[in-house]
């Protein structure tokens, strides 16, 4: 268990981020009847009166888990989904991205969210029209090219639907195998073949070699 250790003068009561990434932290530890002020404030070696500063109730500092969860996890999906591409395959790894960078997108977080919606119905309709908005969106990336609607729409369900058995299943792997398996995702979602230019721009960003992603001979992990 992550314990945070933060630096404290007379009469601090941390702040607000303190305690949303305490209990941002166990969350994805421990799951949401394990987010609970007084374990919090333990964790913080804080007071429990401190949480009240900043927070009016528990169920307060679970809605602003909520929304983290949805200006981070869903807002970066729909922002990969609109970045600039001129074609469709360029526009997925656009998307793969979010697979990609805890910055854009983070999985822990998504399973824990699934996990606590099961008991919780008003948060499992969040999470569902969650879901539906991320699948839209991929849908209307696909229309952009040219796909006919019903098209489209099978095509942004394998797509979303295959990153979610990831994150159900708690697949862990290493980044370079996951990369080099990309341009064939490519080619199967979306019935085309990647460009040269398009791998060699994907695999950049992250710090690879064209030539590595492709498994030619030769092909460093690293650029």
């Amino acid at each position: 268990m992550t314990r945070l250790k933060p630096e404290k003068t007379s009469g601090w009561r941390g702040s607000e981020e303190l305690w949303l990434q305490a209990a941002y932290e166990t969350l994805v530890e421990q799951g949401v009847d394990a987010v609970k002020v007084m374990e919090l404030a333990k964790r913080l070696e804080l007071s429990r009166t401190s949480f009240y500063g900043h927070f009016d109730s528990r169920e307060a500092l679970l809605a602003a888990l909520v929304e983290r969860w949805r200006v981070k996890n869903t807002g970066n999906l729909l922002a990969r989904t609109q970045a600039y591409a001129e074609t469709i395959a360029e526009a997925l790894f656009n998307l793969f991205d979010c697979w990609l960078r805890d910055d854009l997108f983070d999985a822990r977080l998504d399973f824990a969210i699934r996990n606590w919606a099961l008991a919780d119905p008003e948060l499992r309709a969040v999470l569902e029209a969650s879901d539906q908005d991320r699948i839209d969106a991929i849908e209307a990336m696909f229309a952009r090219f040219g796909y006919s609607p019903d098209d489209a729409r099978v095509r942004a369900y394998t797509v979303y639907f295959t990153q979610i058995g990831y994150i159900s299943m708690m697949v862990e792997e290493p980044p370079e195998p996951r990369i080099r398996r990309m341009p064939l995702y490519v080619e199967t979602f979306t019935g085309t073949c990647p460009t040269e230019a398009e791998i060699a721009r994907f695999a950049a960003r992250h710090g690879m070699s064209a030539d590595f992603v492709q498994g030619r001979a030769g092909g460093q992990t690293e650029l």
